[in-house]
């Protein structure tokens, strides 16, 4: 069941769906307050729950489908309580996370936290559509409860961490302090948005096969890089690692625009899936150090805000350019876009820098 097949326009039915994206974008602050206060483990349960009433919201909306208008508001609401959800649960994770292996590990958790996440978008599409295909869409509502199920299943005999007591700063605090951050994380970002929404059509304007290893390539060369290099954030720094990390992702980013042959632009999707998986983490752990342990995951819901809309801008912007210059011109868009990320991470390197080095010269 498709809001296009109950008789709706295909505009929509997008609208039907983007409405998760808007709900995780609105739910961010919770999400972050809920983990200072409520306690990271409760914040991750509390999203589960709304994660598995999405599902029964989905299914309603499966058998009320001969009612096309009560069958959309429902198809809507269970977006909306999903959205808030993801939102809940990927914040309180990482931050329960921190909690059990202390903030030594920041960059490994929410690396690691970052591979489960996209794993799980890497295998949840395709198989949703397998399981729409073959068994229908009422199966998919079943499927998101179970999933949530487990989930509460499984995190319930974790050990919850204690809440952190002490200075607790205004959200619009936190937003202003995680600015610049959130600012190079978008930049960050626009490489991704723009391979998962335009590397098919590029390939296509072409006549290349093998589109989809090309995504496939670049998916793995971003989890290989976080499994391998997450520690060298804890070495070097978030904001060296910044730096080298948005410059391998211009170079492939440039590769893939100026690519004359499918092996060429191959190789630059796998640049800039290398490149992109460490720029969360790298600047995300600089964010969270500039706000109080108490104020830990509103810093991380402020800061994650930012790669939420840069991916919905990134979309309709990459489409105007492709529209105007074709579609290789979205890869150096974004590749301009990485190389901003370079600058700006200079300057906070410098800057940071400059005030640790101030005590010394007093």
């Amino acid at each position: 069941m498709s809001t296009t097949t109950r008789g709706y326009s295909a505009v929509l039915a997008g609208a039907a769906i983007s409405v998760q994206y808007l709900a995780t974008l609105a739910s961010r602050p919770l999400a972050g307050r809920s983990a200072d206060t409520l306690g990271p483990k409760r914040t991750v349960t509390i999203g589960l729950l709304g994660c598995g009433a999405s599902g029964v919201l989905l299914l309603l909306a499966v058998l009320c489908g001969r009612w096309p208008v009560v069958s959309l508001g429902l198809l809507v609401c269970s977006r909306l309580v999903l959205g808030f959800g993801e939102s809940l649960c990927g914040t309180g994770a990482i931050l329960w996370g921190i909690g059990r292996v202390g903030t030594s590990n920041n960059a490994r958790v929410i690396s690691w936290n970052g591979i489960a996440t996209y794993g799980a978008l890497a295998v949840g599409a395709p198989l949703g559509v397998a399981i729409e295909h073959t068994v229908g869409f009422a199966a998919l509502g079943i499927l998101v409860v179970l999933l949530a199920a487990l989930g509460f299943y499984l995190a319930r005999p974790i050990a919850p961490v204690p809440i952190v007591h002490g200075e607790r700063m205004s959200y619009r605090s936190v937003f202003t302090r995680v600015l610049p951050h959130g600012i190079g994380l978008a930049l960050g970002s626009a490489g991704f948005g723009s391979i998962a929404t335009f590397i098919t059509l590029f390939y296509a304007a072409r006549h290349w096969p093998n589109a989809a290893l090309s995504l496939t390539v670049f998916g793995t060369l971003f989890i290989g890089a976080r499994l391998l290099f997450a520690n060298t954030i804890k070495t070097y720094g978030g904001f060296r690692v910044a730096i080298a990390s948005f410059s391998f992702e211009c170079a492939g980013l440039l590769m893939l625009w100026l690519a004359p042959e499918p092996h060429i632009a191959l190789a630059g999707a796998a640049l800039t899936g290398f490149g992109f998986a460490l720029v969360f983490p790298a600047l995300g752990v600089e964010a969270v150090g500039l706000v109080p342990p108490a104020s830990r995951g509103a810093a991380l819901s402020a800061y994650s805000v930012f790669l939420d809309l840069s991916l919905g801008i990134t979309g309709p912007l990459a489409g105007y350019i492709a529209g105007e210059f074709g579609y290789g011109s979205v890869f150096l868009f974004a590749a301009v876009a990485a190389a901003a990320g370079v600058g700006l991470s200079t300057l906070l390197y410098l800057r940071n820098a400059k005030v640790t080095n101030l005590p010394a010269a007093l």
